[in-house]
């Protein structure tokens, strides 16, 4: 094994090789900063290049590229509140805090010094673990599967903060969602409304940027003001990257911790890169000591997020070299590489190709250390981004989360899916519900459903009693109740304690029907119709989404009645309207309540006119008219700023989509009216 490791470091520390994977890892880069992208996009692009290639340069391209977008996606996640993958999700709610109080460049260094570690922690996971995991690896099954979903949902517990109630609601309902479109058992058509859009279900890339990425610029709409917030703070933005390194160095054993959770849940394979980086934002949440200001700027949220979403990275790859089982959509396509250069996932990767693997290896290592010196050296230019006025950044921001979105599907239906969900995702952003969770329970929900029918198809009622199931669903019911146990006793110690105090005794009183309540009412509605409109679907098409829609129902109906009463002496109307800790605050400065409206609503109108105009004439001119007139009507910018912003992102935005990643416009009425034009225009209208 020693004789292969060296043997593949010198076959990839060839010049030729070298230069191959930094231009991967420059790809990599560029991906991972905009949002909707990824290592799949990249791969799909990049595997045909590989053809009249040696499988070691093959490799170092591809795992160049493949391993770094989750370097690069912190930049979006930090000064945007975009996340660039799926898999930034989590870092979004510390790491963007931190950008608008000027502390960008340190987000950045902790993140960029955390995602270094993670991922040469995954590769030396990768590296010695490999010869080892078959045996634990092929026992996992559709029954343990399902009990690691059940934990990854038990999290949500952890995630909603001060609201675990409200999480429960939003999970619940996150996992309605999931289940919309064709049901895989039956092919019963649940809650698609007659769409052929929803019969595929909802893609998770647009509904997860129209939740974190929308309401964020809508709030920048609205206080008219930069990324960082913090006048003071901003001043000295480009020069506190090292303090993001030390901070990184700090909490090594945090490091540790969530890079071993990143790269053993990678190496499962059915559990998604949007999970990962939750659990261990998670973890780190239950694990630390002063967890107060964790979502509200605590560089520790960006440290445990970024640490575990590169050591996956490794982790992905144990399954999908030793057994041919791709952890994903994007490991698939690599495993497609794989076969196309002659080599066969399995056995024969630990002894006749022993040193290919560590090539892989050796690969996946150098391009870690590659892009984080990379993204180090430019980080001061990136938080200067966060100085940028809002009128020329938004608008910016706004139209690459529009074709970022449209590349999910490349359909109407994914920006109609980017805007609703937005809109949804900016209600609960102001009335303190916590948006984690739903995205929780949106990428578990099918897992979920799949695994539960085979696991009783194959086992029947007896799954529950397998040893690895048992510990992790004890787990997850521990990380549920734990906080109310913990609690409980902490209380009745206290009250042992301070005998003598008398607290007094508290009496029902209605509130005041607010927005609070109005939404809570909606929240209700919405599930219960749910139900109704699922009765008459076949058993095994409405077990899951009548269990998940129930619990909605209840969950909602518990939150409905706090908001409707109180009890004056216990529980305060202040403590009622209490969301998730974690959420961003809404600004720093308050704006007063008549402008909040008006400029949502212009905002909103804004998206949704750019969407009916995309819809009539192309995405891509739609897109142009909405930076040129969003900048000088809205944000009051020179016209010669918003002619020239204008022109030069619809031109990017065209080479970038258009030439370099090909993707298919869909058809607008006026394209349909007039095919000639459409022809002339390279499909774009």
């Amino acid at each position: 094994m020693l004789d292969a490791a060296l043997q593949a470091f010198v076959v990839v520390m060839d010049p030729l090789r070298l230069l191959t994977m930094l231009g991967g890892v420059l790809l990599g880069l560029g991906l991972g900063v905009v949002p909707g992208l990824g290592g799949i996009v990249g791969l799909a692009l990049l595997i045909p290049f590989t053809y009249h290639t040696d499988g070691y340069t093959a490799f170092a391209l591809l795992l160049g590229m493949a391993s770094v977008t989750t370097v690069s996606d912190v930049i979006p996640a930090v000064l945007f509140g975009v996340p660039g993958t799926v898999g930034a999700a989590a870092t979004v709610l510390d790491g963007h805090q931190m950008a608008r109080k000027g502390q960008a460049a340190r987000a950045f260094g902790a993140g960029y010094m955390a995602s270094l570690s993670g991922g040469i922690f995954g590769a030396l996971l990768l590296a010695l673990l490999l010869p080892f995991l078959r045996t634990v690896v092929m026992y996992v099954g559709s029954a343990e599967l399902l009990a690691f979903c059940i934990f990854g949902l038990s999290m949500i517990a952890v995630l909603s903060g001060k609201a675990p109630l409200k999480g429960l609601a939003v999970a619940s309902f996150g996992l309605m969602l999931s289940l919309v479109g064709s049901d895989p058992q039956t092919g019963t058509l649940r809650w698609t409304f007659g769409s052929f859009y929803l019969w595929d279900h909802l893609p998770l890339v647009p509904v997860a940027l129209g939740i974190f990425a929308i309401p964020e610029l809508a709030d920048m709409a609205i206080e008219r003001t930069s990324i960082a917030r913090d006048t003071e703070g901003a001043a000295s933005v480009s020069g506190s990257q090292w303090d993001g390194i030390r901070d990184a160095m700090r909490n090594w054993w945090l490091v540790v911790r969530c890079s071993g959770l990143g790269a053993v849940l990678g190496a499962v394979p059915g559990i998604g890169s949007a999970v990962i980086d939750w659990m261990a934002y998670a973890h780190a949440l239950r694990t630390e000591k002063n967890v107060e200001n964790f979502g509200k700027g605590d560089v520790r949220g960006v440290i445990a997020a970024e640490s575990s979403n590169n050591a996956k990275e490794g982790g992905h790859l144990i399954p999908t070299i030793a057994f041919g089982m791709p952890a994903g959509a994007s490991m698939a396509l690599l495993l497609s590489a794989f076969m196309m250069h002659g080599f066969t996932p399995g056995p024969e990767m630990l002894t006749k190709h022993l040193s290919v693997t560590y090539a892989i290896i050796w690969t996946l290592a150098i391009a870690h250390m590659m892009g984080a010196l990379i993204c180090l050296s430019g980080s001061k230019l990136f938080a200067k981004l966060a100085t940028v006025r809002v009128g020329v950044l938004l608008p910016l921001i706004l139209a690459i989360l529009f074709l970022g979105a449209f590349n999910a599907s490349m359909s109407w239906g994914d920006l109609c899916s980017l805007v609703l969900s937005g809109v949804f995702g900016w209600i609960m952003k102001r009335l303190g519900w916590p948006r984690p969770p739903l995205i929780l329970g949106l990428v578990l929900g099918t897992m979920c459903e799949r695994y539960y029918f085979i696991s009783t198809e194959v086992y029947g009622g007896e799954f529950f009693a397998r040893p690895i199931v048992l510990i992790v669903l004890l787990a997850a019911l521990w990380v549920v109740i734990g906080p109310a146990v913990r609690r409980g006793y902490r209380n009745l110690r206290n009250k042992r304690a301070t005998n003598a105090t008398q607290q007094p005794k508290g009496k029902w009183v209605a509130r005041r029907f607010d927005h609070q309540t109005l939404f809570a009412l909606v929240m209700v509605v919405i599930p219960a119709a749910a139900i109704w409109s699922a009765q008459d679907w076949n058993f095994g098409a409405k077990l899951m989404p009548l269990t998940a829609a129930t619990a909605a129902l209840l969950f909602c109906t518990l939150i409905c009645l706090r908001q409707l009463v109180t009890v004056e002496g216990g529980v305060s109307a202040e403590e009622a309207k209490t969301g998730d800790k974690h959420e961003i605050p809404y600004h720093a400065d308050p704006v007063p309540a008549h402008l909040v409206r008006a400029r949502a609503l212009r905002f909103f109108g804004w998206i949704t006119g750019a969407l009916a105009l995309g819809y009539c004439i192309g995405l891509l001119p739609a897109l142009f008219v909405l930076v040129l007139l969003l900048t000088r009507f809205e944000f009051a910018e020179r016209w010669r700023t918003s002619v020239l912003l204008a022109v030069v992102t619809t031109v990017a935005l065209w080479v970038i989509f258009g030439r370099i990643f090909a993707i298919t416009w869909s058809p607008s009425i006026l394209g349909n009216m007039l095919p000639a034009l459409r022809n002339v225009t390279g499909g774009i209208l």
